[in-house]
């Protein structure tokens, strides 16, 4: 239990509080706008990766599964199995963001209007002048 949960706050709080950053910020500090529909995908996997590995880590905790053992019982193997699943595709998702990110400075995508944005920081020219 203590590992679902642990990993579920770190993961799903921060970890996803840094890739909507990044993707809030991006088009300000680049001028370059990434892939919605990509975006949205990946968003998605990543959701669906983060919560097939943590999710199973509360059933493998109520069994009673030691942590920190490199080897574990055959009864816990399926659980083990759906984790390890949601790892690889939690880690294919990164990769795709990375992609998405390296596709949006290849294509120029650019940021037309960063002006309608509602806070002050976009009203502001990047980089200043006097800079």
């Amino acid at each position: 239990y203590v590992v679902g949960h642990f990993h579920y706050v770190l993961s799903m709080g921060a970890v996803f509080a840094i890739f909507n950053s990044f993707v809030h910020w991006f088009p300000l500090f680049f001028s370059m706008n990434m892939n919605q529909k990509w975006l949205k995908i990946q968003f998605w996997f990543m959701f669906i990766g983060v919560n097939m590995t943590f999710f199973p880590q509360h059933f493998l905790g109520m069994m009673s599964m030691p942590r920190r053992y490199s080897d574990y019982p055959d009864a816990y193997y399926c659980w083990n199995l759906l984790s390890s699943l949601g790892a690889m595709i939690s880690f294919n998702s990164m990769i795709f963001f990375i992609f998405i990110m390296m596709e949006s400075f290849m294509s120029k995508r650019l940021t037309i209007f960063k002006f309608n944005q509602t806070s002050l920081e976009w009203i502001m020219n990047f980089p200043p002048y006097n800079h």
